[in-house]
């Protein structure tokens, strides 16, 4: 089922972590394979750009990433999940390409942005919407599942359109903190708080139902606006997940349909041993049998969402790791190693504006790297060195307001959280 060959193996050369696999390909300047078009994302060990293969005049998002900084990224990790995987609901890897200096994952270019924008920009909205959504992430879940993968952060903003026409697909990306099962259960505390299982945040071993929580509180949003579990207190938030402590307040929910209502009650289900799977959410009535309401609660649902994600009482920069060690209060947690510890970076839209500035960015006369990517002037002279220059970000909070205003879609890829 999966493609056979050798990937994933780690090998140390000239006192780098290396990649070892037999489908990389090898390029002394990706300038010469890719015309660079905008920067679609920027974090702590990795940009994405938008680019165009010379050859063959396709658009891909391309994924950078310095040597030097692998045994600090989770690259190897998302190699090795998705290489093994194809879904017509799974933004893709194309290819992979290797530098004197870089990696460089060619990921598919999904072109009709975020869950949310969509929604915003919808005018008219219903539950019958939102349970389409929820069947084409349920579906790409369930192959993931079945091929004995588990995402571990799934999230609206990793729910991306392929594209602008009305009735585009969801397309599941971000596999930065996915696993792949060897015994059944995992330990690991990863993930964004808001959307982790109980057990994850009760550090207890878990399996592939926690993506079935995350798919339960994405359902709870996509139908009020909010979400399940809100307190400005952190220490309390993850508290009342951990209790699974959520309601259907009126009137938020009088229009929503008692089938909703179960399908969540079956997803967010506390003890994971009684959580539905995929596979039974698949079957549910509110997924399989077309019961879903076509009333439109497009107005309500927006209001919420403008109101409780803008001001990002809710997205914080933390995850379930770091969620523990503020539960405990402690200064450091040894509970996950570093790419659990890397902050959620939102990939912004690209006006017009933006893409003339980031044109001038890539013109032959400027100052390239070894490898020949471009070398951007660093602010900040201590994130300079030889080769070229890491950015790093923090956590951009204002995210969800600006989708609200924007109008524009965001061009993405599956391989824009940061590494």
């Amino acid at each position: 089922m999966f493609s056979s060959g050798v990937y994933g193996n780690v090998r140390a050369e000239m006192g780098r972590k290396e990649i070892k696999c037999s489908w990389k390909k090898s390029t002394n300047n990706i300038k010469d394979v890719f015309e660079f078009l905008g920067k679609m994302g920027s974090g702590t060990f990795s940009d994405v750009f938008m680019v165009r293969e010379r050859k063959t005049g396709e658009l891909y998002a391309l994924k950078c990433l310095k040597k030097k900084h692998l045994t600090h990224s989770n690259l190897e990790n998302e190699i090795n999940v998705l290489r093994r995987i194809k879904h017509e609901n799974v933004v893709g890897l194309e290819d992979f390409y290797e530098s004197r200096t870089h990696y460089y994952l060619v990921m598919q270019l999904v072109s009709g942005g975020e869950l949310f924008d969509r929604i915003l920009d919808k005018g008219v909205y219903t539950e019958k919407d939102a349970s389409t959504v929820i069947r084409q992430v349920l579906e790409a879940v369930s192959y993931l599942h079945e091929n004995s993968i588990v995402h571990r952060d799934l999230k609206p903003e990793n729910l991306l359109y392929y594209n602008t026409d009305e009735n585009a697909k969801i397309m599941v990306s971000d596999f930065g903190l996915s696993k792949t099962l060897e015994h059944g259960v995992m330990s690991t505390a990863c993930g964004t708080p808001g959307y982790v299982a109980p057990e994850v945040l009760a550090q207890k071993p878990y399996s592939k139902a926690v993506d079935c929580w995350s798919i339960g509180v994405i359902t709870y949003i996509l139908l009020c606006g909010y979400p399940p579990f809100f307190e400005d207190n952190e220490t309390r938030l993850f508290s009342k997940i951990m209790r699974a402590e959520y309601a259907f307040h009126s009137p938020f929910w009088d229009d929503i349909s008692e089938s909703a209502k179960d399908f969540i009650r079956n997803m967010m289900e506390k003890n994971p041993n009684k959580r539905f799977l995929s596979e039974q959410a698949l079957r549910h009535p509110w997924i399989a049998d077309n019961v879903a309401k076509d009333i439109d609660i497009y107005q309500s649902v927006c209001q919420q969402l403008e109101k409780n994600f803008a001001k990002s009482k809710w997205k914080q920069a933390f995850n379930a790791a770091s969620a523990i060690s503020h539960m405990k209060k402690l200064s450091q947690s040894d509970s996950c190693p570093s790419p659990c510890s890397t902050p959620d970076i939102i990939v912004q839209s690209a006006s017009q504006d933006d893409l003339e500035a980031l044109e001038t960015c890539f013109d032959e006369a400027d100052a390239l790297d070894p490898n020949g990517n471009p070398v951007v002037p660093c602010s900040n002279p201590d994130l300079a060195d030889d080769d070229s220059r890491d950015i790093d970000l923090g956590s951009d909070d204002s995210s969800l307001a600006a989708v609200a205003e924007r109008k524009d879609p965001s061009l993405q890829s599956g391989v824009c959280s940061v590494m």
